[in-house]
């Protein structure tokens, strides 16, 4: 470790050791899982499928995820923040830009499959295309205003990486946290609950559960929660007072999402783990039905 740097203020060097290294656990974990995805949609015929595009929309975020992770591992390593003010904002945009559109793509995920089991429509090429361009220039669009003067990027606690500010608490973030959360938290989030309640109900009925419909939306609260928590608490309280080892853990939090999607929606998905199993492997698996992570 280079040590010519002082230690971030409120970090003890085990600490600051402790988050790289978990933010480097984090990241190669799940950029291989996601990579494995995303190839074995590319090698295996039988997994390019307008259902499984929504599922590589989300393993594409989550490398993402993984290589802001893996950025900010490296700068806690160093104990600052080398790329200067520039690479900050940049940094801060790329892991919003992949975070929003891994959290639309869920609920595109979601949406499919309620169709899939409970209108029994078969999703398109061309609705799964526009789905993903929408999910990713959705998130493009709320990304790109903390640039513009909405909202701001700077250092998180920790000061090797970066995200939006919500030290301020002013009127600035306030609107933008509150039309974020809306539209990119709360809006997604219902959609996942009534779509996987209505395939819950469908599965019920039938006496065969075809995987866990609480899974996606527990991993979208689990994950963001603490995150959105924090950012919530900052609009009406002082978050400068709560020390910030603290603050870091939602973000740390945050940053397992890649490791538990790919568990969620490619390695427990039937399907695509067959499809995953024949890639490393060349041998084939019985053709399974679409579907998600086994109860």
């Amino acid at each position: 470790m280079v040590t010519a740097h002082p230690l971030p203020e409120g970090f003890t060097e085990l600490e600051v050791f402790a988050i790289g290294t978990a933010l480097l656990v984090e990241a190669l974990l799940g950029f291989c899982l996601n990579g494995l995805t995303i190839i074995s949609f590319r090698k295996i015929k039988e997994l390019r499928t307008p259902s499984n595009l929504l599922v590589l929309s989300i393993a594409l975020a989550d490398c993402g995820i993984c290589i802001n992770a893996f950025i900010a591992a490296f700068s806690s390593f160093l104990r600052y923040w080398p790329y200067g003010s520039d690479g900050c904002q940049i940094h801060g945009f790329q892991g919003f830009l992949t975070a929003l559109a891994s959290i639309s793509s869920s609920a595109a995920v979601a949406w499919d499959r309620y169709h899939h089991y409970c209108t029994r429509s078969k999703l398109q090429w061309s609705t799964a295309i526009s789905m993903m361009v929408f999910a990713w220039l959705f998130a493009a669009f709320w990304s790109v205003m903390p640039l513009l003067g909405w909202g701001e990027y700077d250092y998180e606690p920790l000061r090797t990486c970066c995200t939006l500010d919500y030290s301020k608490g002013d009127r600035n973030f306030i609107t933008f946290l509150f039309a974020l959360s809306i539209f990119n938290f709360m809006i997604p989030g219902f959609i996942m609950l009534m779509a996987y309640q209505s395939v819950h109900q469908k599965f019920k009925k039938s006496g065969h559960y075809k995987f866990n419909t609480g899974l996606p939306l527990k991993t979208l609260v689990i994950c963001w929660g603490p995150y959105c928590l924090l950012c919530f608490y900052a609009a009406v309280e002082n978050v400068m007072f709560i020390s910030p080892k603290y603050r870091m853990i939602p973000a740390v939090i945050a940053k397992t999402v890649p490791t538990v999607d790919a568990f969620v929606y490619a390695l427990g998905n039937e399907n695509y783990r067959g499809g995953i199993w024949q890639f490393l492997t060349g041998q084939k698996t019985e053709k399974a039905e679409f579907t998600g992570a086994k109860v």
